[in-house]
Formats: structure tokens, sequence, C-alpha cells
């Protein structure tokens, strides 16, 4: 037997009349009925839209008005194609059939995240980021071990250079490079010695120093403007359009490439002498950071919601499907 979900508002008397024209045809066509209020949830008005009644039967739909005739093409051609289906044995068919007749713990879950993923989202990224200053005061508090433990997990991303991370407990907030030209602050060469990478890498800083962040400035930027621009989609309800894709590489990605890229000759040895060498400051790579973090967001956030949104109004639906199908005996 076929299934016919029949989306409605209550009270609406043209849901009389689809459900009038439904009982009709029920011993030409068997069918079960699924009837879904849309007043209960406001999503399923965002998916089908305004226009109601809507019967959808498989892959076929029919929007209000239609006639008995049209009922009857629908109901006929999503009968015969459940024939089919289980008359060639498709295993896809026999595999979605089983899926939508029970509700799962993971179908659980999913309805769950997806009426919660901003708030894990931003709390999870709130641990991130926190952790990534929790290291400098573990270390001046003495808690070197574990301080040593968050340094080591987060060099797996990012490159923790000394000369391009902040400092916390210290003199100075960043020792820059030489080359940087920071007006008013002492140069990384002058406190700590040589610029070499991987000595920078180890390097976590001292009593006098500070403690550098176990995220590089940049990075901080980043993940802060990813957290930043989240909260503010959560508090606008997840709603709001994706930034252009046109201003999300030019506000975005091109600043952060040219600063980022026009560094790297910097870190490298034996160059020629022509070559220019170049390295960014603690307001650029913050800055671009903050650009990016901010961009890739607004960019992003709006297609995870619809893509959430979506997939809890196929969850609704398959929960009041089963609902009301275990309301029935079925």
């Amino acid at each position: 037997m076929i299934t016919v979900t029949l989306y409605h508002q209550a009270d609406q008397a043209e849901h009389n009349e689809v459900k009038q024209l439904l009982e009709k045809m029920q011993q030409s066509v068997p069918h079960q009925l699924i009837e879904i209020d849309v007043a209960r949830n406001p999503e399923f008005i965002e998916k089908i839209g305004p226009e109601l009644p809507r019967l959808e039967c498989g892959p076929y739909h029919l929007r209000w008005p239609f006639t008995e005739q049209d009922l009857t093409v629908v109901l006929i051609a999503a009968s015969q194609r459940r024939e089919y289906l289980e008359q060639t044995g498709d295993r896809n068919y026999q595999e979605r059939v089983a899926r939508g007749s029970r509700f799962t713990g993971l179908d659980r879950f999913v309805l769950w995240l997806s009426r919660h993923y901003m708030a894990v989202f931003n709390t999870v990224l709130f641990l991130f980021v926190g952790l990534a200053f929790l290291a400098p005061v573990l270390a001046e508090s003495g808690q070197t071990r574990a301080a040593n433990l968050i340094y080591k997990s987060y060099s797996i991303l990012c490159h923790q250079l000394a000369f391009r991370s902040y400092f916390l407990f210290g003199e100075q907030a960043f020792y820059p490079l030489e080359r940087a030209e920071v007006a008013g602050v002492v140069p990384y060469e002058q406190v700590i010695g040589e610029a070499d990478i991987l000595a920078a890498r180890k390097f976590i800083g001292d009593e006098k120093l500070g403690y550098k962040t176990a995220l590089c400035e940049r990075d901080i930027a980043i993940y802060l403007g990813f957290l930043g621009f989240g909260l503010l989609f959560s508090i606008l309800k997840n709603k709001g359009k994706p930034l252009n894709w046109l201003v999300w590489i030019i506000v975005g990605i091109f600043p952060i490439a040219v600063d980022g890229v026009s560094q790297l000759p910097g870190l490298a040895n034996n160059l020629p002498a022509w070559l220019p060498i170049r390295e960014s400051t603690p307001l650029l790579r913050t800055v671009t950071g903050l650009l990016f973090g901010v961009s890739t967001a607004w960019f992003l956030f709006p297609y995870v919601a619809e893509s959430m949104k979506e997939t809890r109004t196929i969850l609704l639906g398959k929960l009041e499907y089963i609902q009301q199908m275990s309301g029935k005996g079925g």
C-alpha cells in the first residue's frame, strides 16, 4: 500500500476536500494517509511553501488546487512504481523502506544536532581557543607538564613560531623580528636570539618574556573571527544570506594570501640577495586573520543553516509518519 502525505493547516476547508477525494479513491487505489499540520512546525512551511494543502506520494506531489483526475494520475503512478520496485527486488528501495519505518538513535542525534549545531560549534570553538590561552596560564603557574601537553597537541595545527605569536605575563605582548620594523617593541633577535625556525617553535617563553599562546597571532584571529560571527549568527537565530563569493575572495582570501605568502621567503636560507625579504607585523596578521575568519564564517554558515533546516524537516516528517503509523497500528 502506498503512503500519501498531506500537508495542511488546521480548519482549512480545502483540507477536507482533499480528504474526501482520497476517501473516494481508497477502493480503486488503496493508500494510507499521513496528515501533517504545518502549524505545529513552521519549518514545514519553509520547506513546502505557503500554498496549502500539498500532497506528496513517493516522488510525486500536487499543490492545491488540483482535480480528481490529477489525484488519480499521481496515485496510480505511485502505486505502479511501488509494485515495479517490489517485483524487481530493488535493494535500495527496500533499504529506504526499512529505514523509513523506524526512528533510530542516530536519527534522534542528528535531529538534536540540526537544532543545536551552532551551540555545539560555538562551544567547541570557545574551548579550542580557550585552551590556546590556557597554555601560557599553566606555564606561568608552574604547571609545565599540562602546558607542554597543550603546546604539543596544538603544534600539529600551527607553526607556533615565537616571533609570530602573542605572549602573556611578559614585558611585551609580542616579539616580532627586526625586519618587521614594529616601533616601540624590542625585537625577537635582541631578547631571544637568532631566528632559527626549530628553536622558535620549541621556545614557549620564560618568567621575564612571558609565555606564548599555543596558536600564532593569525590563527588566534581566524578562530576568534569564526567564533564572533558564530555568536552573532546564533543571536540572529541562524538567519541571514551568505556573503557573496566574490566579496569573500576579495575581503577574506586575498589579504591573508598576500600577507602570508609574501613573507615565506623570509623563512628560507641562502636566498639570492635581489629577492625581497618581508616580515608581516602582528597587527597585519591579526587583521587579515579576522577578515578571513569572519568572511569565511559569513560565507559558510548560511549554507550550513539551510542544510540543517532541510535535514531537520526530513527527520520531523519521518518522525510524524512513524508516530501516526504506530497510532493506526501500522
